[in-house]
């Protein structure tokens, strides 16, 4: 602050400097010198005075408004059909009552829409052909006449297995 105020009064001093030289070497011009010597004393004592206010609040890097419309960036969400799908596939080979009343069904619904879309042929037909575009594991699973399991909790499909049923359905051209 000192230096601000030593920096005003040297520049007041040499426009006063100024104004008496100018006064001397040109005598008739006493309202513009005059003039041109509150103009610039005023201009340093205006700029004097925003570089003090800008030292006593000075400015942040961000505003509050702009912080409190940024968006927290949002973690991503997986969605609750693909939760409950892996959740069926880990159940299905876990326990063979999972398998057959949880997964099945939606094996089924899938192969069925597939065989109809890309064949022309019905899931419960008795075509011949349905059985062989299905192949053995999936048709295992999907066949109709597949018996609900004795025991509940016997064992489901292991994951290599289940794996090659869903390579499987998915290969229905």
């Amino acid at each position: 602050m000192k230096r601000l105020v030593a920096g005003v009064v040297l520049g007041a001093s040499l426009a006063t400097v100024a104004l008496i030289v100018a006064r001397v070497v040109v005598p008739g011009r006493k309202e513009l010198e005059l003039d041109v010597y509150v103009l610039s004393v005023g201009a340093m004592a205006l700029l004097a005075a925003i570089m003090a206010t800008r030292r006593a609040f000075p400015v942040e890097e961000g505003s509050g408004l702009a912080d409190a419309l940024e968006r927290e960036p949002r973690t991503p969400v997986r969605p609750p059909e693909l939760e409950r799908t892996e959740r069926m596939l880990s159940m299905a080979a876990t326990t063979a009552f999972d398998l057959h009343f949880r997964l099945r069904p939606v094996l089924r619904e899938v192969a069925e829409q597939r065989l109809a879309d890309r064949r022309g042929l019905r899931l419960d037909s008795g075509d011949p052909r349905v059985e062989e575009v299905c192949g053995e594991d999936l048709w295992e699973v999907v066949r109709p006449d597949r018996e609900a399991p004795d025991h509940r909790f016997l064992p489901g499909l292991a994951p290599a297995a289940l794996h090659r049923v869903l390579e499987r359905l998915e290969a229905i051209e």
